[in-house]
C-alpha cells in the first residue's frame, strides 16, 4: 500500500496544530521549504530572545513584577514571532509591528521588553514592499519613537543610544546577509535556466539535423525497396540494381550520422568549459581558460570528464579564488593544464581522482596533481595523439596571471 504523500508546505507537526501552523504559500516559512531547509530554521533566531531573562541581572533584579509581566509577555512574543514566518509577505509585517509595540509599551515598568523591539525591527523587512530604501526610513523611525518613549520612561542617556544603535546594527547585519541570500538563489534558478534553455536549444538542434539529414535519405531507401519488390518478378535485374542503389545510399547516411555524431561530440569540451564557468562563478571563483584546439572525439571526451571533475573539485574544496585552464602541444602530445590559487594540501586520491585517471590511461594518457599547501593544485593531463591526427597548434604556455609552480613529470 502506497503511503499518502504529504504536502509540500505542510510542517512536521502534531496533526492539530497542522492547521494552525500551516504557512501561506508566500511567507517565510514557505520560502524555506521550497528551499529544502528546515521549517525550523529560523527559530535559532529566538536564542536572543534569553537576553528577556537576562536582562534583570543588570538592572534591578528579579520580582513579582518582572514576573507576571514575562509570563504575559512572552508567550505573546513567540506568537507573534511565528506569525511573522508563517503569514504572507504583506501581512508579516503587521505583526512585526505589532512586536515592537510589545517592546514599547509596557518598556517603563518592563526593561526586557527591549528584546521585543528590537526582534521587531529585524524581522519588519520580511515583506519586500516598498525595498531597502522603505526598510531603512522605517528603521529609523521606530528608532526615534524608542527614545522619545524612553525619555519619558526616564531610562539614562547611555541606553538611548546603545539600544537604538543595537536594534540598527543587528537589522542590518541581518537583513543584508538575507538579501544577499536571496540574490544567491536568484541567480542559480537563472543559471539552472539558462542550462535548460540551452540543452533544450541544443536537442531541437540535434533533432533538425537528423531530420534534415535522415528525412530524405531514408524516404529514398523506402522507395528504392518498393521498387525493387515490384520489379522482382518481371525484371530481377532492376531489382537487384535498386537493392545495390539503396545499399549505397544507406551507407552514404551512416558514414552522415558518424560524421554527425563526431561534430556533436565536438562540442563537448568548449561546453564543459562554459559550464566550469558557471559553476565556479556561482562560488566566487574566477575561472580564465583558452579555447580547446582541435583534437579527435575520443580524446575531447575524455579532457570534458576531467575537466568536469576537476571544477567541482575546486568549488567544493578548494577555497579558491580565480581558476585557469590551458592547452598546449607537446609533440605528438595534447596538453590540458587545470590550476587554481586554493589551499592546496591535496595528496589522497579519492574516487572522483581515480576515475579521471582510468579516463585518461585507456588513452594511453598520464594524469598528474602537484598540490602544494598553501600554493593551490594543478592538474595536468597528457594525451596523446593518433599519428594521423593534424598536429595541434602550440598555444601559449601561460594563461594571463596564473602562477607558476615547478613541473612534475609522471613516473
Amino acid at each position: 500500500m502506497i503511503a499518502p504523500v504529504r504536502p509540500a508546505l505542510e510542517l512536521p507537526v502534531p496533526r492539530p496544530l497542522a492547521s494552525l501552523l500551516r504557512p501561506a504559500p508566500d511567507s517565510a516559512m514557505a520560502e524555506n521549504l521550497r528551499r529544502g531547509k528546515s521549517p525550523w530554521a529560523d527559530a535559532i533566531h529566538l536564542l536572543w530572545s534569553l537576553w528577556v531573562f537576562l536582562t534583570p541581572l543588570f538592572g534591578s533584579g528579579y520580582s513579582l513584577r518582572w514576573a507576571l509581566l514575562t509570563v504575559v509577555t512572552y508567550p505573546l512574543f513567540l506568537a507573534l514571532f511565528t506569525a511573522v514566518l508563517l503569514a504572507p509577505r504583506h501581512h508579516a509585517p503587521r505583526y512585526a509591528l505589532s512586536m515592537v509595540a510589545l517592546g514599547l509599551l509596557p518598556l517603563a515598568w518592563y526593561p526586557s521588553a527591549v528584546s521585543y523591539f528590537i526582534f521587531g525591527c529585524v524581522m519588519l523587512r520580511v515583506s519586500r514592499r516598498g525595498g531597502f530604501g522603505r526598510y531603512l526610513l522605517q528603521l529609523a523611525g521606530l528608532n526615534a519613537l524608542f527614545v522619545v518613549v524612553g525619555l519619558l520612561a526616564h531610562y539614562p542617556w547611555q541606553a538611548l543610544i546603545w539600544i537604538p544603535s543595537m536594534a540598527v546594527i543587528v537589522s542590518l547585519a541581518v537583513n543584508v546577509g538575507t538579501a544577499n541570500q536571496e540574490k544567491d538563489a536568484a541567480l542559480q534558478l537563472s543559471q539552472d535556466e539558462v542550462r535548460r534553455l540551452a540543452a533544450t536549444a541544443e536537442r531541437e538542434r540535434i533533432g533538425r539535423d537528423l531530420h534534415d539529414l535522415l528525412g530524405h535519405t531514408l524516404s529514398l531507401i523506402t522507395l528504392k525497396l518498393e521498387l525493387s519488390r515490384k520489379l522482382a518478378g518481371r525484371d530481377p535485374d532492376g531489382s537487384r540494381r535498386e537493392v545495390a542503389e539503396a545499399e549505397a545510399i544507406a551507407r552514404q547516411a551512416l558514414a552522415e550520422v558518424r560524421s554527425a555524431v563526431t561534430g556533436i561530440r565536438a562540442s563537448d569540451l568548449a561546453a564543459e568549459l562554459a559550464s566550469a564557468r558557471l559553476l565556479l562563478e556561482y562560488q566566487h571563483v574566477h575561472l580564465d581558460y583558452m579555447p580547446p584546439p582541435p583534437m579527435p572525439a575520443e580524446a575531447e571526451r575524455a579532457l570534458s570528464l576531467v575537466l568536469r571533475e576537476a571544477a567541482t573539485n575546486i568549488a567544493r574544496h578548494a577555497q579558491a579564488h580565480q581558476a585557469w585552464v590551458r592547452f598546449e602541444q607537446e609533440g605528438r602530445n595534447v596538453v590540458m593544464e587545470i590550476r587554481d590559487d586554493g589551499r592546496g594540501g591535496a595528496h589522497v586520491d579519492g574516487n572522483g581522482l581515480t576515475g579521471m585517471r582510468e579516463r585518461v590511461a585507456a588513452l594511453r594518457g598520464t594524469l598528474t596533481v602537484q598540490s602544494l599547501k598553501g600554493e593551490g593544485t594543478c592538474v595536468t593531463v597528457r594525451v596523446a595523439l593518433p599519428a594521423a591526427t593534424t598536429a595541434v597548434a602550440a598555444l601559449p604556455a601561460q594563461a594571463a596571471g596564473a602562477p607558476t609552480l615547478p613541473a612534475v613529470h609522471a613516473p
